[in-house]
């Protein structure tokens, strides 16, 4: 018996999607778009111009009620005290090893505090946060996966669509910040991210708002070369611009001051919270074990998550995400090698089914937008 294929969740924009020659692929139980045939172009479209995707499938939780900021200030790694409304902030949410359980931008609404998670990871942040929602603690979490929707919007013109599809102005938005707008008759938020190395602005609408979001989208971009951009492309894009996500990069395998995330993801000086005490050992004595580095395998297929480093015989590390790049035209990884291998030009191998292939180390980004 096969009920798989009934029980895949689809996106409130799945027949557009299929109107644009979607790919699909599955995507912690979503259905959602690979590409949609040409994913050079995908990728050109939000280097050059704007692309828009769709992003319903991410993690997205609400947290409402009076101790909502304490509760959370309270479980998770970074110091959410000084956010304003309109404000947000990345942070993780560890085991009692330091490990990361899962990592997410946090908006500050006057009523909620809203997460989103930084990767495709699903249910996995809610899951995780509800074990640590005691009994007396005046704070609700809800969780909106299905609810709401998101859309992306990146490319050097995405500002200039934002505002003439939806009337906001995102000029000198912080990553993680936010504005409100109006859209067809519904709240949404408009939050400036980093997902390409571009401009990347996201909207974060009730689901049944979505197609409006899309439709006007579309409608404002077509004179900007607006084109969908499937998951393909946006991993290119994501590695290019140095960015690890919770999944492949940011995982229990993984501490934060592994993932160079200092000054990003957690805090040092915020009183407790689990796991704090192994990263504060961290920097107290420097001894963070491997670093997140990139890598340039010239004369490579792509290889698979997990794929083993080694420096001559001695296996020092793994590879956490890779792809063969449009911008440089050839393959990059992520890995994580023990801190002595991290340094830029140390020469690896990887190591996978088809073989040894050379590895250098190259500092993160491959790609910035000058």
């Amino acid at each position: 018996m096969k009920l798989e294929a009934t029980s895949m969740k689809q996106s409130k924009l799945h027949t557009q999607h299929v109107q644009l020659g979607a790919t699909f692929e599955e995507v912690t139980g979503w259905d959602m778009p690979a590409h949609y045939g040409d994913i050079a172009a995908e990728h050109r479209a939000v280097r050059q111009a704007v692309g828009i995707a769709d992003l319903s499938h991410r993690g997205k939780l609400r947290v409402t009620g009076e101790d909502r900021v304490k509760w959370l200030q309270g479980v998770i790694s970074n110091d959410i005290l000084p956010l304003q409304p309109g404000q947000g902030r990345y942070s993780s949410f560890l085991t009692h090893k330091g490990k990361m359980l899962t990592y997410f931008r946090l908006y500050m609404q006057n009523e909620a505090v809203v997460l989103e998670d930084v990767g495709e990871i699903g249910d996995t942040t809610f899951q995780a946060l509800r074990k640590f929602l005691l009994y007396g603690t005046k704070a609700k979490m809800e969780n909106c996966g299905e609810s709401w929707g998101l859309l992306l919007i990146s490319g050097p013109k995405a500002a200039h669509l934002v505002q003439s599809a939806f009337g906001v102005d995102v000029t000198g938005l912080k990553p993680a910040d936010f504005v409100t707008a109006q859209i067809g008759g519904h709240h949404a938020l408009v939050i400036r991210t980093e997902e390409t190395g571009e401009i990347d602005l996201e909207v974060f609408i009730p689901a049944d708002g979505l197609l409006t979001a899309w439709t006007n989208a579309m409608q404002a971009g077509a004179k900007l070369g607006i084109k969908a951009i499937g998951s393909h492309a946006r991993e290119a894009l994501r590695l290019e611009a140095g960015i690890p996500k919770a999944g492949p990069d940011l995982n229990e395998e993984i501490v934060p001051p592994e993932a160079n995330l200092e000054d990003k993801a957690f805090s040092l000086n915020k009183g407790c919270y689990p796991g704090q005490e192994v990263v504060a050992r961290m920097d107290t004595y420097g001894n963070v074990r491997r670093r997140l580095v990139g890598l340039v395998l010239k004369d490579s297929e792509v290889p698979p998550h997990g794929a083993k480093l080694y420096s001559g015989d001695r296996e020092v590390g793994w590879i956490s995400s890779a792809v063969h790049s449009p911008q440089l035209n050839t393959v990059i990884a992520f890995g994580f090698p023990l801190r002595d291998f991290s340094t830029p030009g140390t020469e690896l191998t990887v190591k996978f089914e088809s073989g040894k292939h050379a590895a250098t180390v190259q500092s993160l980004p491959f790609y910035t937008r000058h």
